[in-house]
């Protein structure tokens, strides 16, 4: 599968499945279109750094920050259009007689 397409939810799943210790980690790998060396790092990640492990959703979802971002970026982009209209609307009312 392509890089990146995990969700959080998926990864922490993964990771469980693998710590129960019901099947070997080969198994659930390949049952979940993973390579094994990809359950390690995961396993790893949530080690180290907990519930933090995997702060995005992957290039499917859109993680809160970005979302947060693009709406920032998109409010700044209107309120430059908005004044732009505006010193339009000045000029046009100075220009008629």
């Amino acid at each position: 599968m392509a890089r990146g397409k995990y969700t959080r939810q998926f990864k922490f799943e993964a990771v469980r499945l693998m710590e129960k210790g019901v099947k070997s980690p080969s198994t659930i790998a390949r049952e979940l279109g993973l390579r094994r060396n990809q359950l390690y790092k995961w396993q790893k990640q949530v080690q180290i750094k907990g519930d933090a492990a995997f702060p995005g959703e992957g290039k499917r979802g859109v993680s809160k920050l970005s979302e947060v971002e693009l709406l920032r970026r998109r409010v700044l982009q209107l309120e430059e259009e908005n004044e732009i209209l505006k010193k339009a609307e000045e000029y046009f009312t100075r220009a008629q007689p």
